[in-house]
């Protein structure tokens, strides 16, 4: 499978800013990358570039270490010639035909004799799990059937690519989390590089390899989920990445967050003139037994709940300490009432650390063991 590389790619549309902005960005061979983002952020003029439907206004895109478009070298290879494999959030299916049908479309379009085609076609539908429906119509298949049968068409080709533009935007909660595990096993079963397009964070957390989270046409940062999640690299991915999202504060903006900042430059001096802003996980911040002592390295601060939302699995708490609100998530019951005074904790290597222009902050072992440290869990006692 191939590697797909951005070099210097624009994008604009009149006269206003760019929807793309100078991308650079290299999407590995096999990954399932997801851009992710928020709407006009540039990441489906991102993918429409790659596929070939939006010529670049500069830049170069390479597929393999192919050149498919460059306004420098004056190429330009036309989206069907790509060996790419596109899903639009709007699953385009031919009513007039059957499901077996739709899936054959794109082979009897490049000639495919019909033994091979009908072959092709049976496979896609049974790795679609979706093979029981190939003489029904779409218009006798639910929504997520119908999306089905989309992935399975353009499987049936047996692209390079896979290209997916939102293409689970438009189905039920229940759905959703089916076609994420269904594309994530597609993607163990066939090691094809996919190109997924979202605004949602869980879809990209759930299946993706590698993040992009793009904001403005510009790239904020790329890396596995859990490391964007755990090491944001600036404001704006801890504010998106999230939910309920990250709490950030701006340092000496009030009694508490000037004592959360006293306590981290005592732990940490180089960083006295360096930081601004700091952020904390909601489900790192803990509510605090009578009597509980936290553990050395923890910051201790009272605050005012001003109100607590029960959501089955978890409870998310809106407090007040001093004039700054923050959320909480706790994983027992919270008997607390609104105006109710509480004690609440969190451990200060739990927190995210940033300078004045909203960049992170190097943690104070800032290598690869980082990522292992105890980040997907709630508290450590």
């Amino acid at each position: 499978m191939p590697t797909i590389t951005l070099s210097s790619v624009r994008k604009s549309y009149g006269s206003g800013p760019p929807a793309v902005d100078n991308l650079d960005l290299e999407i590995p061979d096999g990954s399932f990358t997801c851009l992710l983002g928020p709407s006009g952020c540039g990441k489906t003029t991102t993918l429409r570039m790659i596929s070939g439907l939006e010529p670049l206004n500069a830049g170069t895109i390479t597929v393999g270490g192919r050149i498919m478009d460059s306004t420098v070298d004056g190429v330009f290879v036309p989206p069907e010639k790509r060996g790419m494999g596109l899903v639009f959030q709007n699953y385009a299916l031919w009513p007039h035909l059957t499901v077996a049908k739709n899936v054959e479309f794109g082979l009897r379009v490049r000639k495919v004799k019909p033994a091979e085609r009908a072959e092709r076609a049976a496979a896609a539908l049974r790795m679609m799990q979706i093979e029981w429906a190939a003489d029904r119509y779409p218009a006798q298949l639910s929504g997520g059937q119908q999306q089905r049968v989309s992935l399975a068409r353009m499987l049936a080709v047996n692209p390079n690519v896979l290209l997916l533009d939102e293409p689970l935007s438009n189905l039920d909660a229940q759905l959703r989390l089916d076609m994420r595990a269904e594309l994530k096993r597609i993607h163990e079963e066939t090691g094809h590089t996919i190109v997924f397009v979202t605004h949602d964070q869980l879809e990209a957390m759930t299946m993706a390899t590698h993040v992009v989270v793009m904001n403005k046409g510009l790239v904020q940062q790329m890396a596995p989920p859990m490391e964007v999640y755990t090491r944001p690299a600036n404001t704006f991915v801890a504010r998106f990445v999230g939910s309920p999202p990250m709490n950030l504060f701006e340092t000496g903006t009030d009694a508490f967050t000037e004592a959360v900042r006293d306590q981290v430059v005592a732990e940490r001096p180089a960083l006295t003139d360096r930081l601004t802003t700091i952020g904390a996980r909601p489900e790192n911040l803990r509510l605090l037994d009578d009597g509980e002592q936290p553990p050395a390295g923890t910051h201790v601060f009272e605050a005012t709940v001003k109100t607590a939302l029960p959501t089955g699995s978890s409870w998310t708490v809106l407090v007040n300490a001093g004039d700054t609100e923050l959320y909480l998530v706790s994983y027992t019951d919270v008997r607390a009432t609104p105006g109710t005074v509480v004690r609440c904790a969190v451990r200060t290597s739990d927190l995210h650390l940033f300078d004045a222009s909203g960049d992170r902050l190097p943690d104070e072992a800032d290598d690869a063991a980082a990522l292992t440290k105890e980040n997907t869990t709630t508290w450590a006692s």
